[in-house]
């Protein structure tokens, strides 16, 4: 079964990630610290295939809008949504079930095929598991009131999943007409009558003048998230993202790691685009009325030469299981910035707490004590 397809839609390819060592048979891994191919069985060392990558180049957002774009910049892969989470993992032929990186929820293939753009672009991981998590240990070791047993956990836990996460990145030019009003402050000196006082103040007022005009800007690579597994609160956490490094996009890529399809539409993806724009002209408006203060009435905006891009971003990524409850943790797989829900001792609070009222309690008798006799 095909999903995600329409009956106009041409045939795509479909993508193998499965890398066979080219000396004993066994797959080959994206190795981070050598920038290459890498076999845990036998250690051989293979550069990436270069010459399959397509070039890393904006993509008309109104074609894809009307399904045109061509078969080269489409493809079919096996993947499954986590029943819990929603994530929408990939899986390689060879796996079937596994576990959902995002929230440890178990997941099994399905057997559908599903159509989407192909990634254009990617930052390959930098850094290697046993950095991430030591990276990721530290975090949990600068946390107050962390359990001490999630910490040990996490330290001896299993190993994290890398995986790639999908984005969408837009390109636009736009043009805004707009109408408003430029507030100048001044200061008048007022003498007032209090408690049975004279006292002089200066009193703020604002001279307000109509204004109208244009404001222009280019935007380059506004960063959405093509997800729902992630709360956004991390992904923004994680940033920023040195995308001024991006690769084209090579399936070498992702060898030994894992990647999420996107589950938020292009459509979806540009009206957060547009959300971003909006917010930054808003800003460029008020700077080209002046002023002090500002009042905007009216935006008039056209957005011309819409382009995208699909682009994957590495991160390291721990779901655990601790006493019934799942705290996940998310690494840049570039930086090693961590972020991830905060867990809490109760018992640590509950100390702290009792510590604090002690001393509050010792300070007290200490200044009671020293009081002189009335």
């Amino acid at each position: 079964m095909t999903r995600d397809l329409t009956p106009d839609e041409p045939t795509p390819v479909v993508e193998d990630h499965r890398f066979p060592c080219g000396t004993c048979g066994a797959d080959m891994r994206f190795a981070p610290e050598s920038g290459d191919l890498a076999c845990d069985h036998c250690g051989a060392h293979e550069a990436l295939d270069r010459d399959a990558a397509l070039p890393l180049r904006e993509l008309d957002y109104r074609t894809a809008l009307s399904a045109e774009l061509p078969a080269q910049d489409i493809a079919e892969s096996r993947m499954s949504e986590c029943p819990n989470c929603g994530a929408r993992v990939e899986f390689s032929d060879t796996v079937h079930a596994a576990q959902c990186p995002y929230c440890a929820t178990p997941v099994v293939t399905d057997t559908g095929m599903h159509r989407q753009i192909k990634p254009r672009g990617l930052l390959p991981f930098a850094l290697t598991e046993p950095q991430a998590h030591d990276a990721m240990s530290d975090w949990l070791g600068r946390l107050w009131f962390a359990p001490n047993g999630l910490r040990k956990y996490a330290r001896k836990g299993r190993k994290l999943d890398g995986i790639y996460v999908p984005y969408w990145t837009f390109d636009a030019d736009t043009s805004s007409q707009y109408s408003g009003q430029r507030g100048d402050d001044y200061y008048v000196t007022r003498t007032v009558r209090r408690n049975g006082e004279t006292k002089t103040i200066r009193q703020r007022k604002t001279r307000w003048s109509r204004r109208s005009g244009h404001v222009a800007r280019f935007f380059d690579d506004i960063l959405v998230l093509a997800s729902h597994a992630l709360p956004r609160k991390y992904t923004q956490g994680l940033e920023p993202w040195d995308l001024s490094e991006m690769e084209p996009y090579v399936p070498d890529y992702l060898a030994g790691f894992r990647s999420e399809a996107y589950s938020v539409t292009i459509d979806e993806g540009f009206a957060a685009a547009r959300e971003h724009m909006d917010r930054v002209i808003l800003r460029d408006v008020k700077f080209d009325i002046g002023g002090d203060r500002q009042r905007v009435h009216n935006i008039q905006t056209q957005v011309r030469a819409v382009t995208f891009k699909h682009i994957l971003l590495p991160v390291w990524m721990a779901a655990y299981k601790y006493r019934g409850k799942t705290y996940r943790f998310v690494v840049n797989g570039r930086t090693g910035r961590v972020q991830g829900e905060r867990p809490y001792s109760a018992w640590k609070i509950a100390f702290a707490a009792l510590g604090v009222a002690l001393l509050a309690g010792a300070v007290g008798y200490l200044i009671a004590i020293n009081q002189p006799p009335q």
